[in-house]
């Protein structure tokens, strides 16, 4: 007779997630980057309300990019142990918790109950809620769909739950003006986006079962989203096998991959340098829709036309990212450097822009641009590797994407305030040193598909 307590290796067989689970696993992606992008939208406006220099309320955005990159690769390891409700709860409570509070310092702080100065700490404090504990919700929603979804159907499970990602990216500046109320003011897109929080939290209690996956998988570590869009790749799967829970990698643990690794070098700095490139863009374009159109002292146009600006650039990615490389199957390096020539000329019609359409077609051009960049660099990365090595060149570069958020907006909005044009050039400048590099360096797209 068979041992009873000896373990199965056979693997369960899965019903697929039905359709109100992945709503709400849709949601939790959806809600973590529209509430993030709205922000961005109205943030630079209720600066200047505040009297508060361009650079410090940029540097309110590199705060939480600083504690995303830090915490984000702890809570996708922590969704490898079967804790994933529980992270995805995490992250929609840290989400909601600084929505909410944000909202509150923002408001006493319009409404004159304490200084500027006061005001932008607590906002400061009440944002690294959601860089730090934000971070838990993506890399838990990938690790529950792989863990409960068959390999045949896994990549198009993924591919909708990133979509969310990058749709989110569209959703929160197109709604951010509609939702700012006469009582609350500035600060009313950060309370609605708080309550739709409380209900995506109150969704997952009652939708999604405990966790009891039929397959291990990994959570992938995903950057903070900004008003472009991530990469569509961000979300995918990690190429293992499937196998029962319970069996572990100890005896298929690859060696560890540096970063320094002659394979992947030439794209880590290609990332670097384009990702700074798109970061001092995304940290000035808020500012310079104020000032090009004289905004300042319009509020509510101000943040209807920065939303405008952002979800320009955020279409645009999406059509490079889900349109633009299928259709001409292009291979990674070729990405990369169409991406960089056409994100330089978006900078430079930018900088010489001086009306809403201008910003909007520089900006748009320069999103399509970087939209082809970001999935070249991501891929090249990805393909100069192993099978084994898929899940450590995914981790650096999240962290690459997520670096370049640290300092480089709060730097274009400093050189702005001294030279209006000069992050714009700074830009085309790294765009173009990009450009040569990897023409020089880059495997041709058919020996990098070959290796």
């Amino acid at each position: 007779m068979a041992d009873s307590n000896k373990p199965s290796n056979t693997v369960k067989k899965h019903k697929p997630i039905d359709n109100g689970r992945m709503a709400v696993l849709f949601a939790v992606m959806l809600v973590t980057a529209s509430g993030n992008t709205a922000m961005q939208s109205i943030l630079p406006t209720i600066g200047t309300q505040l009297k508060i220099p361009d650079f410090w309320v940029s540097a309110a955005f590199s705060w939480s990019a600083l504690l995303w990159v830090y915490t984000a690769p702890k809570w996708a390891r922590l969704s490898d142990h079967r804790g994933r409700k529980a992270l995805m709860r995490l992250g929609m409570v840290g989400f909601t918790s600084s929505m909410a509070l944000a909202g509150v310092a923002l408001f006493a702080g319009l409404m004159g109950w304490y200084s500027a100065l006061w005001t932008f700490i607590l906002f400061a404090i009440f944002r690294s809620l959601y860089g730090g504990l934000g971070s838990a919700a993506p890399p838990a929603v990938q690790a529950y769909v792989a863990a409960r979804t068959p390999r045949a159907d896994r990549t198009k499970a993924l591919s909708l739950i990133a979509s969310s990602f990058g749709l989110g990216t569209i959703v929160g500046p197109a709604i951010a003006p509609l939702l700012i109320l006469p009582v609350l003011g500035l600060s009313s897109p950060m309370f609605a986006f708080g309550l739709i929080g409380i209900v995506v939290i109150i969704a997952l209690a009652l939708k999604l079962p405990n966790d009891d996956p039929g397959f291990e998988a990994r959570g992938v570590v995903t950057s903070e989203p900004y008003s472009a869009a991530p990469s569509a790749g961000s979300l995918k799967d990690d190429g293992h096998e499937d196998r029962p829970l319970g069996q572990k990698y100890k005896d298929t643990i690859p060696p560890q991959l540096r970063w320094g690794d002659n394979r992947i070098k030439h794209w880590l700095l290609i990332g670097v340098m384009g990702g700074n490139a798109h970061a001092v863009i995304l940290g000035v374009i808020g500012f310079l829709i104020l000032d090009r159109l004289g905004l300042r002292g319009d509020p509510g146009t101000g943040i209807e036309m920065t939303g405008i600006v952002l979800m320009s650039g955020a279409a645009a990615t999406l059509l490079a990212q889900w349109g633009l490389i299928p259709l001409l199957q292009m291979g990674p390096r070729s990405s990369v450097l169409w991406g960089m020539l056409l994100a330089a000329l978006g900078c430079i019609i930018i900088g010489i822009s001086g009306d809403l359409y201008g910003i909007i077609l520089g900006f748009a051009v320069g999103s399509l641009g970087f939209g082809l960049f970001r999935p070249g660099f991501t891929a090249g990365a990805s393909l100069a590797v192993g099978r084994d090595e898929q899940n450590g060149v995914a981790g650096i570069v999240a962290s690459v994407n997520g670096i370049a958020f640290i300092a480089s907006p709060a730097l274009g909005v400093l050189l702005y305030t001294y030279v209006s044009t000069l992050p714009f050039w700074l830009a085309v400048t790294m765009c173009l040193f990009v450009f040569v590099w990897g023409f020089k360096t880059l495997n041709l797209d058919d020996e990098a598909a070959q290796r």
